[in-house]
């Protein structure tokens, strides 16, 4: 039932098909330039204790079974201020499936054969903003054409033998399986018009695909922990291809800059054309606070723009329910 066109030989008909290859980027990968930075900052950003205590007595607020004698009587005895970074490499990128579709022929315009169609990635289609995700189907040019129901007959009521047709009950319509031809139902792939536009529809997805690097810390605080704060934004860079940073004064942040821009040009570029790169540095401050309750020590974190807690060993909690 599907033709052969060129260009789109061998497609699947239905499903999503496989991402097909862009043309070769008329941007060349970046080499081994370095990214423009400012003077990197090496003072480590503090917060007052009176905020370390608010912080923390919000957190205990929020949980239901935790009482707030710690927060009212405890001492702080130390406090102490740590700083990571977080690299992230964010790659926008547009991807291209074709797949042949049908719908019922109500006289639509009929193309194929007219011209050689454009080739998948001849298509013009107009993305989104940069880093904004979007899926778009755009009919493919000179691919349409009618065809009929019946796979026996091809519609005519007479198979190529010139013998009447008893698949279709000589009508060019198949026979209803359920009722074996007595009664009538609209056909669901046809709509009962008797005929299909055959066509191949071009899927374009654009989307944005992220990694980021957190280096270790002394601070103690698990660094799952960190992947839902923000920090100070002490560098950011966007273009096509960006370049690995350089001179950062964390070496394991540019050897992870150089790694994930290598790893997403070499990933994104066999099924995918890259619109768009972005990186970043954050600078996210821990603050480590020691206090005591009850003539024992205990510790509590505060890190991150949101000034969020952990404080594992918060020791005035209970079990509860509702009944």
């Amino acid at each position: 039932m599907y033709d052969s066109l060129p260009g789109y030989e061998g497609i699947a008909a239905g499903g999503d098909g496989a991402y097909l290859p862009p043309p070769m980027p008329s941007v060349p990968m970046p080499d081994d330039h370095a990214a423009s930075h400012p003077e990197w900052q090496d003072n480590i950003p503090s917060i007052s204790e009176a905020r370390a205590c608010q912080a923390f007595e919000e957190y205990v607020s929020s949980k239901c079974c935790y009482s707030s004698a710690p927060v009212r009587d405890g001492i702080i005895t130390n406090m102490e201020s740590f700083n990571t970074y977080r690299y992230r490499l964010e790659t926008f990128k547009e991807s291209r499936t074709t797949k042949w579709s049908q719908e019922p022929y109500t006289g639509q315009r009929v193309d194929a054969g007219i011209q050689r169609p454009p080739g998948p990635w001849e298509i013009a289609a107009q993305p989104p903003s940069y880093f904004t995700d979007h899926k778009e189907t755009i009919r493919v040019p000179y691919t349409s054409s009618v065809k009929k129901v019946c796979s026996g007959c091809n519609g005519s009521g007479k198979r190529p033998d010139n013998e009447s047709c008893n698949k279709c009950d000589y009508r060019g319509h198949e026979k209803c399986s359920s009722c074996g031809g007595i009664g009538f139902n609209n056909c669901g792939t046809c709509d009962g018009k008797g005929q299909l536009l055959v066509f191949i529809n071009l899927k374009v997805k654009w989307s944005t695909e992220k990694d980021d690097y957190l280096p270790q810390d002394s601070s103690g605080l698990r660094p799952e922990k960190l992947k839902k704060v923000s920090g100070k934004e002490l560098f950011k860079d966007a273009q096509i291809m960006v370049y690995p940073v350089m001179g950062f004064p964390d070496v394991s942040v540019a050897q992870a800059s150089e790694r994930l821009i290598r790893d997403h040009q070499v990933k994104h570029t066999k099924d995918s054309r890259i619109l768009q790169q972005r990186q970043t540095i954050e600078l996210i401050t821990i603050t480590r606070v020691n206090y005591t309750w009850k003539e024992k020590p205990y510790v509590y974190y505060v890190y991150g723009n949101e000034l969020k807690v952990n404080a594992d060993d918060y020791p005035a909690t209970c079990c509860c329910s509702v009944m």
